[in-house]
């Protein structure tokens, strides 16, 4: 596995590629798929700072309205106190407001179990009432395995703590990174008389050096709320019945994940930072009471992953890959590490919440200490509206701020893509990222449903080292939470596909009518560094055709349907275009009508003018062939035509009835059982 120079401090990972969970009966894992509960996600690409010191800060909000949060290597909330490897803070106040005091540190918060070598960490804590109980690891110095942990009990609010001074409660790299499902205040929220947990083997992120294999399952195991120091009476998920129910065992040797995610991300940079990083790492589990909904949040060294699922076991799907590039970090945009949702920050919508993320100054992040403490950001998740889409043909920008649009990229060397629908064509955003990556993308997501087909992508800054696409843009659109690359593409102008496609120049792409939640412009990005630019980017359900000179390129439906029983088809680089390479055709020995036709969105009151080119066998009688308009059955305006000695221009005017929102133009012929062909080529649409 290749990695770039190792980081001497606490790492902040972050990944992508396949996603999976595992199911009792299958040994290799089916992939993860994209979640269809979240509808758009946006995360501030930086945090709020508090007045402490420290990292990790797992938390739980305490029976007596505290927050309770244990940090590793530093001071905690008490600036003026020692430094200790662990401690524990008593914190008051809102994002943006917090105080807190440092309670208990160091040998006072654990035990180091595996010698010199090995320092305390703290990874998970629950509150059951007033009652806290905290999970503290043994951490490698080189922060890349995780040999044991155990559990510490407060029932005075963190000032002391108990646990078995014999023995580790997890030993043997099994189990040794341990968080808990925040269910609310006390933990109030909880479905039965169980504390959840949810641990990783080996180390608590992507293990650098490969001391130990890379997490890349989640496990899961519950106790009863009284006894969670009590080995003995810990359950281990072992897969779900054919019901859905979860079975347990005894035996952490039967446990079974909950998620598996296989993706590796940053396969390979330009530079000396790590590579190759797996996605599952430390973070936190939290039930969003309002959405009904529990959120897993992790990360790579360069990114925040999340997950969510409507139980504690699952099943998990991906929602986010939040991507803040390789590093240099600035102070305007950084990620972090151990990230965790504190509900006690949950507000009353259910949908904005806040992060705690930190970054080590010894990482790599290249920003000082400014982050290193208990760092909060906000999070806003909107659940996506399962409605049909309603919008009707407008010139309006579906990814106006008003619209709920949120804008998404694989990376934004800024941190913002505000440029991207300020209806400005003059900036500049790159995901110039140190990543030597094999796809970019620009685009947005909606919480609901909407009708598009057309996206107006204009370009930012080009270089030698990118800002361009190495071949043709392609547009995507989310489909059951996946994205699919629509039928029928056509750019206007063309779109070079190297340097030479300029800064600041836009392209117009159109496609078929799609009905979607998300959209999306990829390609490869060219130049040195891979990476490409934008300025704006502008989604629209107009009054257009689609793939009018059947060019359009991309798999799935196509923009033209047939109706009728003869052959038909599109005639690719055979030289029977009207211009272009390729054109349509309908030939048969056959009686009936055929038709090629495709349904067109309209405005009602607005007169529209449709033309086609047509070339016509000598078979075909006179007005036997028709081109036209129609709603439903009913014919608004047609032409007809028979044979023809080479192409033929035809063309209607029709204005749009009231309450009509879609019309369909077609061209096609009644056969006359002699072999009868026809060619068509060019329509339009003004």
């Amino acid at each position: 596995m290749k990695r770039g120079a190792l980081l001497a401090v606490l790492p902040l990972v972050f990944g992508s590629a396949a996603l999976l969970t595992t199911s009792e009966d299958s040994a290799a894992p089916p992939a993860v798929a994209g979640s269809t509960y979240v509808g758009t996600a946006a995360v501030e690409s930086k945090g709020m700072p508090s007045q402490s010191d420290g990292d990790l800060w797992p938390s739980c909000w305490a029976g007596n309205d505290k927050l309770y949060a244990a940090n590793g290597d530093g001071k905690g909330f008490s600036l003026d106190g020692d430094f200790a490897d662990i401690a524990v803070n008593e914190i008051d106040g809102t994002p943006g407001n917090l105080t807190g005091t440092t309670i208990s540190k160091g040998d006072q918060a654990g035990s180091i179990w595996s010698g010199g070598g090995y320092n305390r960490k703290p990874t998970g804590m629950v509150c059951v009432g007033d009652t806290l109980y905290l999970a503290v690891q043994d951490l490698a110095l080189d922060f890349n395995d995780v040999p044991a942990a155990t559990i510490l009990k407060s029932a005075d609010h963190g000032r002391t703590w108990t646990w078995d001074k014999s023995e580790p409660m997890f030993a043997d790299h099994v189990f040794t990174t341990i968080w808990f499902a925040d269910f609310g205040r006390g933990g109030a929220l909880a479905p039965d008389g169980y504390v959840y947990a949810y641990g990783l083997d080996g180390n608590w992120r992507d293990s650098f050096d490969d001391t130990v294999t890379d997490p890349q399952s989640v496990f899961m195991a519950r106790v009863p709320k009284g006894k969670v120091q009590n080995r003995g009476a810990w359950e281990f998920y072992a897969g779900s019945t054919e019901r859905g129910k979860p079975s347990w065992t005894s035996k952490i040797a039967d446990r079974k994940p909950v998620l598996t995610d296989q993706r590796r991300l940053y396969a390979q940079t330009y530079g000396t930072n790590a590579s190759n990083l797996s996605v599952i790492s430390q973070g936190g589990v939290t039930y969003l009471e309002k959405q009904k909904r529990y959120v897993y949040t992790s990360w790579t060294e360069y990114t925040f992953e999340f997950y969510e699922s409507p139980t504690p076991w699952g099943p998990w799907k991906h929602f986010l890959s939040k991507d803040f590039g390789g590093y240099p970090w600035s102070t305007s945009k950084y990620g972090g590490y151990g990230v965790t949702i504190p509900s006690k920050f949950v507000q009353p919508d259910g949908r904005t919440m806040y992060l705690q993320a930190n970054v080590c100054p010894c990482g790599g992040g290249g920003i000082g200490t400014s982050v290193y403490n208990f760092n909060l950001r906000k999070l806003v998740l909107t659940p996506s509206d399962p409605g049909a889409a309603d919008n009707l043909p407008a010139d309006a920008n579906l990814a106006a701020p008003s619209t709920g649009a949120v804008a998404i990229s694989k990376s934004s060397r800024s941190g913002s893509l505000a440029l991207m629908n300020d209806g400005a064509l003059t900036g500049s955003e790159t995901d110039f990222d140190d990543e030597v990556k094999g796809a970019s993308w620009w685009g947005y997501t909606w919480p609901g449903k909407h009708k598009v087909n057309r996206v107006e992508f204009t370009s930012g800054a080009v270089s030698a080292e990118g800002g361009y696409f190495t071949g043709r843009p392609r547009v995507q659109v989310k489909v059951d939470g996946s994205w699919v690359e629509v039928a029928a593409q056509t750019v206007s102008p063309a779109y070079p596909g190297d340097a030479s496609a300029g800064a600041n120049k836009t392209y117009t792409i159109t496609f078929p009518v799609q009905e979607t939640d998300g959209v999306r412009v990829i390609g490869l990005p060219g130049g040195t560094r891979s990476h490409t630019s934008v300025s704006e980017l502008a989604v629209r359900y107009v009054a257009q055709l689609a793939d009018g000179g059947f060019e359009g390129t991309g798999g799935g439906k196509p923009a033209w349907l047939f109706e009728g029983t003869a052959a038909n088809g599109v005639d690719r680089g055979l030289g029977f275009a009207h211009s272009g390479a390729n054109n349509g055709w309908i030939r048969c020995t056959c009686t009936g009508w055929s038709a090629l036709y495709q349904t067109v969105p309209v405005t009602p009151g607005t007169t529209y003018t449709f033309g086609a080119w047509v070339n016509a066998s000598a078979g075909l009688p006179a007005d036997e062939g028709r081109f036209g308009v129609r709603h439903g059955t009913k014919d608004l305006a047609s032409k007809t035509f028979g044979a023809s000695n080479g192409y033929v221009h035809h063309e209607v005017t029709v204005t749009v009835p009231a309450g009509v929102h879609e019309l369909t133009v077609y061209a096609g012929f009644d056969a006359p059982n002699v072999d009868t062909w026809i060619q068509v080529d060019d329509f339009t649409v003004s």
